[in-house]
């Protein structure tokens, strides 16, 4: 084939042409390469915050599962987190609040929903919430459940909140005493609690060694029927350690109900006619069992799953033992508040 020869300008021309090529391609691709970076910078942060989005959807805690009334309260308790104090203090008796916050130099908040009362206010520089319960662990895993996602749950997202707030809560309640040396009017502080009434059988507590040794070595001790599940929990150690003097300490058993579960008889016979005795006579290493009621090892259970750190002093108002009751119950619940207050606010 024949080719043929480019002389003169356009020679000259298609040379310099062809040298430039490489250049130009440079340039296309620098070019290219900050139009991606460009790219990447301006969807970057959109994908990520869509990503967040996403994932705090998924997470979010449906209007079913986590009641939020009109005022921005919570369903039962009727608070909003800013009215809720780090430190809280459970009642079971709703009249027994006012009680206990007569004694605060400033109240700022009082509420009511049900039988669930509570007033925030200070005892010199410390806040504290006081609230009522009701009777029975049932009521319990109201309480204590929205009193955490109060602190713990962003009610605008209805999500978990990524840094978790932990409360004191204590109970000041009313016991019967299953020690004869533990007389009525005396004060005790769990140290654990022991639970005969299947609440936190619905959650997944686990035990430490000397929980799952206690346990074991209790059903062992009582015999108990299948119809019961037995669970323990322990209180908070940084918060029983400043109820040392003046307190007895033990094991609080929690029972279901007053009568039968509790060992009493009127009308009706029991399936466990010896459980008060059992219960007076268990012992393992240096602990016993001092008490017994209704909401403790609700709280030790459900504040341990949650991070809280929980404790529960009672008076005692009958001794079961010795077949004795307080002359004056009011006297007794009144010096129990009066003495805890005093800890409390050093805590």
């Amino acid at each position: 084939m024949f080719a043929p020869q480019i002389k003169g300008p356009v020679a000259e021309w298609l040379g310099r042409a062809l040298q430039k090529l490489p250049q130009r391609f440079e340039s296309a691709r620098d070019l290219s390469l900050r139009i991606t970076s460009r790219v990447i910078l301006i969807f970057l942060p959109i994908h990520c915050l869509f990503s967040r989005l996403k994932i705090a959807y998924m997470n979010r805690i449906a209007e079913s599962e986590l009641i939020i009334n009109s005022r921005g309260a919570i369903y039962h308790v009727d608070l909003r987190p800013e009215e809720l104090a780090d430190t809280v203090i459970t009642v079971g008796d709703p009249d027994r609040v006012a009680v206990v916050s007569k004694y605060f130099d400033k109240i700022e908040v009082k509420r009511q929903h049900r039988e669930f009362i509570s007033h925030t206010g200070y005892v010199g520089n410390k806040r504290i919430t006081v609230i009522s319960t009701g009777i029975g662990p049932d009521n319990i895993d109201i309480v204590v459940n929205e009193l955490d996602a109060l602190k713990n749950i962003d009610f605008e997202t209805r999500t978990i909140k990524p840094e978790l707030t932990p409360l004191t809560i204590i109970r000041l309640g009313t016991s019967g005493s299953l020690q004869a040396d533990i007389p009525v009017d005396s004060l005790v502080a769990g140290t654990h609690g022991l639970g005969l009434d299947n609440l936190l059988n619905f959650y997944r507590l686990d035990n430490n060694n000397e929980e799952e040794q206690l346990l074991q070595q209790f059903m062992s001790h009582t015999q108990l029927s299948g119809k019961i599940q037995p669970y323990i929990a322990s209180c908070g150690a940084s918060v029983i350690k400043h109820f040392v003097d003046g307190f007895h300490h033990g094991i609080t058993v929690t029972c279901p109900g007053f009568y039968g579960p509790q060992g009493r008889i009127l009308r009706l016979p029991i399936s466990n006619p010896s459980l008060v005795d059992n219960l007076t006579s268990f012992s393992f290493g240096n602990h016993r069992i001092s008490n017994f009621e209704m909401e403790t090892s609700a709280i030790y259970g459900l504040g341990k799953l949650l991070g809280h750190h929980c404790l529960s002093v009672n008076v005692i108002v009958a001794n079961r033992v010795r077949k004795e009751f307080s002359k004056d119950g009011a006297a007794a619940v009144e010096g129990l508040i009066k003495n805890c207050l005093g800890i409390i606010e050093k805590i």
